[in-house]
């Protein structure tokens, strides 16, 4: 059974549920996304550990007056609001990626293990894309700078859930609802404020020292192929897995290849304890 829960958190009160009993699984959303995009692995997951997702500030159900704020600190109040201070496994996508990654340097007694999804990296050289996929970008910038929300959702459709060199319209269905209704509740909010945590990661990668798998799509953009892969490579205990077939939200379409990968994962760190 689901369980809601609000975790305040400064002038946010940031919405998440549960799932299940034991050993904790936190999961982050990517910035193209909330909390919906696991709804697969947290319901499997929560059969036999304690599965946690939530909204960050700025997205799904989350309520947040503008301020200055800590993406890591909102975390690490989630984690104590809800594991008995027990180390948890992140569970992360894209720019959630980068907020579990640098948990992981700045509270490393907090966690135990870290599963990253064609994650973000702070402090990592800025990916140069094709002329194209440039392009791309930039118009998406204007159009949210903008509030021009439908243009917005349609390059973000493009770029992260197709995939930039695919055909349009390529994933179908309710995943193409749900990443529309997702992103067009994120875009409808009001400003959350800055987020004022330190750019950290790419330079101290060597010091996360926690077993860590790092997945991809390979229809993903190449830069971020290219960076997941860098990553895995040069954290002290990484692994890369590939994911065919699929863009940057693996979990949405491959939901039971992704989850069947967490769980193996999650049971290896077990053996670890």
């Amino acid at each position: 059974m689901r369980k809601s829960f609000p975790v305040p958190s400064g002038r946010a009160t940031l919405a998440g549920e549960i799932v299940g009993c034991g050993e904790p699984i936190v999961f982050l959303h990517a910035r193209v996304a909330d909390r919906r995009m696991w709804d697969h692995q947290i319901r499997k997951i929560g059969a036999t550990h304690l599965a946690i997702a939530y909204d960050r500030r700025g997205f799904g159900e989350t309520f947040a007056q503008a301020e200055d704020h800590s993406s890591v600190d909102d975390l690490i109040t989630v984690l104590e609001s809800v594991t008995e201070e027990r180390p948890a496994i992140l569970v992360a996508c894209s720019q959630g990626g980068g907020i579990a990654l640098d948990a992981a340097l700045r509270y490393p007694s907090s966690v135990r293990g870290l599963v990253l999804i064609a994650p973000n990296v702070t402090g990592a050289p800025k990916i140069t894309h094709p002329a194209p996929i440039e392009d791309l970008v930039a118009r998406l910038a204007q159009a949210e700078s903008s509030n021009d929300i439908e243009t917005a959702i349609e390059i973000r459709t493009t770029l992260w859930l197709d995939g930039p060199f695919q055909s349009e319209g390529r994933v179908t269905g309710g995943v193409r609802k749900l990443f529309y209704e997702m992103n067009s509740a994120a875009l409808g909010l009001p400003p959350v404020g800055t987020n004022t945590d330190p750019a950290i990661a790419y330079r101290r990668l060597s010091d996360v020292s926690v077993p860590t798998l790092v997945m991809c799509g390979n229809l993903d953009l190449p830069g971020i192929q290219e960076r997941s892969r860098h990553l895995a490579a040069n954290v002290s205990r990484g692994t890369f897995y590939e994911v065919s077939d699929t863009a940057h939200l693996p979990s949405l379409e491959r939901p039971e290849e992704v989850t069947n990968v967490i769980a193996e994962f999650i049971d290896q760190c077990k053996g670890e304890q």
